[in-house]
This record gives C-alpha cells, structure tokens and sequence, in this order.
C-alpha cells in the first residue's frame, strides 16, 4: 500500500506492523500517498508464494515505478532477515493490460478466488486477511488506499459481489485438476 506514492517511509516495517496490530493506517501518511500516488490499488490477493494485483495508473509509467519498487523492498526485506543477498525473482514481472470490462470482472474473481487454494479459506475466501475480497464484501481496511469503486460500482450491493465471485469459472479448471491429483 505505501509503494503507491513516490514519497519515502523511513522504517516502512514499522508501520506495517501497526498496521497489522491495529488493523488501521495513520490517516496523515494515507492521505500523503494518495495525494501523490502513481497507481490506484483495485484489487489484491497475497498468496504465500505469488500474488496477484489489479492496478489503475495515475501517471504514465506508475505501473513500472511501483512494481519496482514492491519487489526490491521485498528482496531487500528477504535478503536482510535470511541473510542472504542478490535476486529473488527471475525475470520481469508478468502485467496484462485489461482490454474489457468482462476481462475486468473476470480478473477480479480470478484473483479474489486464489485463497481456495489454501483448503483453511476454501468457501472463507472474504476472511483470508491478504486478500482485497474482505475489503469488497465487509469494510474497506485500507480506507482510500484500496480503490474497488470502478468494480463495485456495477453491482446492486456488495453481497452481489461476492456471489459474482462465489460463482465465478474464474480458476475452477484449476481447482478441479488440482483435486484430481
């Protein structure tokens, strides 16, 4: 969330960790990224090996800043708490422009649905914390940092939402070959 904005956090680890204590973000360091922010986070799920994001550029080359800097605080993080130094991912990391709006939905249960994978979330997909699905279908955690409007906006209610994910082909050929095996 705070790789949205150019601005620099000293001791970003702290915060987080407030964060995650008091489920809550000092509204002074919210409103300063999004005063400057260079993507709208819209959609995503942490999983313990990848993750998935759906960002909304605000100026051109966002998308590429923030990446950047996502993934060399996080080898720096790894690298520093494991004791180890270089590279963590291979090659550059995969984005897709949205060409529609079905693309849009569809990307959005794809990714909303990922915690089933994890049999503890299956059909609890909403309470798995790393996951934007929660902050769609119970109360936004991440206040002005997370954007869900230019989805949410095209369902009745947010129980609508959440059966549109519930429902969702998004992933089940997936799910299927990995019960099959």
């Amino acid at each position: 969330m705070y790789f949205q904005s150019p601005v620099n956090f000293p001791q970003v680890g702290r915060a987080v960790k407030e964060f995650v204590k008091h489920q809550m973000l000092d509204s002074l360091t919210t409103n300063e990224i999004v005063k400057k922010r260079n993507v709208e986070l819209v959609a995503f799920c942490i999983m313990p090996n990848h993750f998935h994001l759906i960002l909304k550029e605000t100026e051109e080359g966002g998308i590429s800043k923030y990446m950047q800097r996502v993934l060399n605080s996080y080898a720096k993080y790894y690298n520093t708490k494991y004791e180890k130094s270089g590279h963590l991912f291979q090659g550059k990391y995969k984005a897709v422009h949205i060409e529609s709006n079905e693309q849009l939905l569809y990307l959005s249960a794809y990714i909303h649905r990922n915690p089933r994978e994890l049999h503890e979330h299956r059909g609890g997909e909403e309470l798995y914390q790393w996951s934007s699905l929660g902050d769609y279908v119970n109360e936004n955690r991440w206040g002005q940092l997370l954007v869900p409007d230019i989805i949410l906006e095209q369902y009745k209610n947010k129980d609508e939402y959440k059966k549109f994910v519930s429902t969702s082909i998004a992933k089940l050929l997936e799910e299927e070959l990995g019960e099959m095996f």
